[in-house]
């Protein structure tokens, strides 16, 4: 990649943590994908901006990550540098009385744990949700009849050219799994969440309730990015794919989950080829026998 080196000098200089040829499978919940060029690790908004700014002003492929919750990576990797907000950029504090300020590298479940602390409501449904902040914003995550747009007030992002804006709810096109990042550049830096003063015993409750039921429901002993598919108009993925009779199809590692049909695991050293074959045949098979067309939730790299 053209500019490498010099993207390496300026990590050195700024100091941020890089690494080179970083295999992707280390950061993935599904934990497959080959290696990138580099592995970017920021820990300042400062460090964000000017990252943004020297691969915009050269051109080079850049990508922002979080957690890879909700990412599969192609085993031959990519070739282009990567932003990792993750625990080095994951800071969380109350402001006024019901606020938040999270950075986006903050896991949802040290989130809802803060809130918890706090006696703060609002954010029982993302309990448990493998994501960070930055990440659940990007896709608008939900759970249980919640969304990040029934808490979220504003986002903090760096534009493509490195600037630092700030979007109001209303500007942030919050819909069904959807937000206005994914139609623009800008990596998600902070979030602030404004939630409602509760009774923590009840907080917790809630919170221990959505816990056991994922615990019960889905496949969590198995890498995976969660739901595969996004919800139908008219239907459910995960019943869709029940009915078919598909729970337990594999194609190499890969596997629907017998356990929840709505994942795809990595039950066995699956590749990502394994994974992408088996999501064609599933949207293959509903398509046939229902009508219904799947679309991929999980975001490609």
């Amino acid at each position: 990649m053209n500019y490498l080196n010099e993207l390496i000098t300026l990590c050195d200089e700024i100091g941020c943590n890089n690494k080179r040829n970083e295999p992707m499978s280390a950061h993935t919940t599904f934990q497959v994908g080959g290696v990138v060029p580099l592995f970017m690790e920021p820990s300042t908004l400062d460090q964000i901006s000017r990252i943004t700014a020297f691969c915009s002003q050269r051109k080079i492929p850049l990508r922002t990550i979080g957690n890879g919750s909700n990412l599969l990576v192609a085993d031959e990797g990519a070739d282009i540098a990567l932003l990792c907000l993750g625990s080095n950029f994951a800071g969380i504090h109350q402001e006024g009385e019901t606020n938040l300020i999270c950075e986006a590298g903050a896991s949802l479940s040290s989130v809802c744990a803060f809130a918890l602390k706090h006696s703060l409501s609002g954010l029982e449904f993302a309990w448990g949700i493998p994501g960070n902040v930055g990440g659940a914003v990007y896709m608008n995550a939900g759970a249980y009849g919640g969304e990040m747009k029934d808490v979220l007030a504003r986002v903090i992002h760096v534009s493509f050219d490195g600037g630092i804006c700030c979007l109001e709810k209303d500007a942030l096109k919050l819909s069904y799994r959807h937000s206005i990042y994914k139609e623009n550049s800008a990596s998600i830096a902070l979030a602030e969440f404004s939630l409602r003063k509760g009774n923590q015993d009840e907080i917790r409750a809630k919170m221990d309730d959505y816990i056991t039921r994922r615990k019960t429901k889905q496949p969590l002993e198995f890498p995976s990015a969660g739901s595969t598919f996004k919800r139908p108009v008219g239907g459910y993925a995960s019943a869709l794919i029940d009915q078919c009779g598909l729970k337990g199809l594999r194609v190499g590692g890969a596997m629907v989950s017998e356990k929840h049909a709505g994942f795809i695991i990595n039950y066995e050293n699956a590749t990502c080829k394994d994974i992408l074959d088996l999501v064609a045949q599933v949207q293959s098979r509903v398509k046939k026998q229902t009508g219904f067309e799947l679309e991929l939730e999980v975001e490609r790299l």
